[in-house]
């Protein structure tokens, strides 16, 4: 792994890696700051900080930001999640200090102007209703929602039309001055790079971010709840998502986590799309998934499958979560692990899946992780280690349920949490 790491002076955080076979850069900024960084009032603002950084500065207009990457035939984007934000750009070697410039402008001397701002509200809002009218995306986010109720977890990263529609510059402006500072910000490089050259490219560009927050960024710390959360709509196919509580990053039993969520659920050879989908036909889509966040963590498994379909096919998951408890055979973790590390060496052949990578490992560990000392941490999950992480997640906390579509055959969740912690038993509406 040719990774070269320079901490500059202001604090800023520079990682490249050398690809030197290769004739284009992948290259980025990441910041330590997302959704949950936002108080009460800026529920959505963090979504529209990303989307405003592209509509001007004081040098260039919305239009120069665009043509000036693609006359190179290069690409620009950014993305919001609930703890970070990313701002990236791929371009040929030649054209970095292009990027490295137009990254540094959007980020330091964004104009916020008035009626951009108006504009980028209103198409805001539009991806606001289309989300509302995707069944697969509206299950995840009320999921989210009673999961973690009332807090910044469990919010939409997109915010309400009532939050959007208030927003001004100076909100967008206090937001930006808390979270994007040097000791949170990371600058990241992979591909046809030389990291000297970079640094000091990074290092004349970025020189105006505060080193300092104007106030301590806010994280409120998470509460996993649980419970319930239905909308019957008039669809073909109903969306299930049923979950538990699972593993923060730091935590002893994340890559345990991901393994078990793997064999569950993870490719057509897991328990679920082979007992659910291939053997007995009851959904089209079916796959479990484990997602870690600083301080918790969520376990879910979702299905999207006819309405006449769930009194069968919830018992069936509930059965292979709990014959997950009970027996593990060790080629299932072989495969699992197999699949985790073609990931990571196929990742290694992308410079914009290398720059992503070592940018997050960066903002949770510290340091990037190398594939060997990742696959060492994986060699130490056994059969007994997987069984009794399942018993623990699926039997021992509360589980959380979310549902769209045509569910009224659903069973109530009292009846699924009985069935979860009572072995054999089965739910009203299946037993009817």
């Amino acid at each position: 792994m040719n990774v070269e790491i320079t901490r500059l002076a202001s604090g800023l955080t520079v990682v490249t890696e050398t690809m030197p076979h290769l004739e284009s850069v992948a290259l980025g900024v990441w910041i330590k700051s997302g959704s949950r960084n936002e108080t009460d009032d800026e529920h959505g603002i963090a979504h529209l900080l990303e989307h405003m950084a592209f509509k001007g500065t004081a040098r260039r207009s919305a239009r120069d930001i665009a043509e000036e990457i693609e006359n190179v035939g290069g690409e620009l984007n950014a993305a919001t999640s609930t703890e970070t934000t990313s701002y990236y750009a791929r371009v040929l070697r030649d054209n970095v200090p292009l990027a490295v410039d137009i990254l540094a402008d959007i980020l330091t001397e964004s104009a916020f102007d008035e009626e951009e701002l108006r504009r980028e509200k209103h198409v805001i809002l539009q991806e606001i209703g289309a989300a509302n009218d995707t069944p697969d995306d509206v299950v995840f986010d009320k999921f989210s929602e009673v999961a973690y109720r009332g807090q910044t977890l469990g919010r939409p990263i997109l915010g309400t039309p009532d939050t959007v529609k208030g927003f001004t510059p100076g909100q967008i402006r206090n937001y930006l001055s808390r979270n994007y500072t040097t000791d949170r910000m990371f600058v990241v490089a992979a591909g046809a790079v030389d990291h000297a050259t970079f640094v000091k490219q990074v290092e004349e560009r970025f020189a105006s971010l505060p080193m300092t927050p104007s106030a301590p960024p806010v994280l409120e710390a998470a509460r996993y709840i649980g419970g319930d959360v239905r909308e019957t709509r008039d669809l073909m196919d109903a969306q299930v998502l049923l979950g538990f509580e699972g593993k923060a990053y730091h935590m002893r039993d994340f890559y345990c986590s991901q393994i078990l969520a793997n064999i569950l659920g993870g490719g057509m050879s897991s328990r679920l799309f082979q007992e659910v989908r291939e053997r007995r036909g009851l959904c089209y889509s079916v796959y479990a998934f484990h997602w870690g966040f600083s301080d918790t963590g969520i376990f879910g498994i979702h299905a999207a499958t006819g309405g006449n379909e769930l009194p069968t096919l919830v018992p069936v998951i509930i059965d292979e979560l709990r014959k997950s408890s009970e027996t593990i055979h060790q080629q299932e973790i072989d495969r699992a692990r197999a699949q985790i590390r073609a990931q990571l060496l196929m990742g290694q052949e992308s410079p914009a899946a290398r720059a992503g990578q070592i940018a997050r490992q960066m903002m949770l560990y510290g340091r990037p992780i190398p594939n060997p000392e990742m696959m060492e941490r994986l060699e130490g999950i056994t059969t007994e280690r997987l069984t009794d992480l399942a018993g623990r997640l699926f039997f021992d906390t509360v589980p959380t349920l979310s549902a769209v579509g045509p569910i009224e055959q659903l069973a109530p969740l009292n009846d699924i949490t009985t069935a979860l912690a009572t072995p054999g038993i089965q739910t009203k509406k299946a037993a009817g």
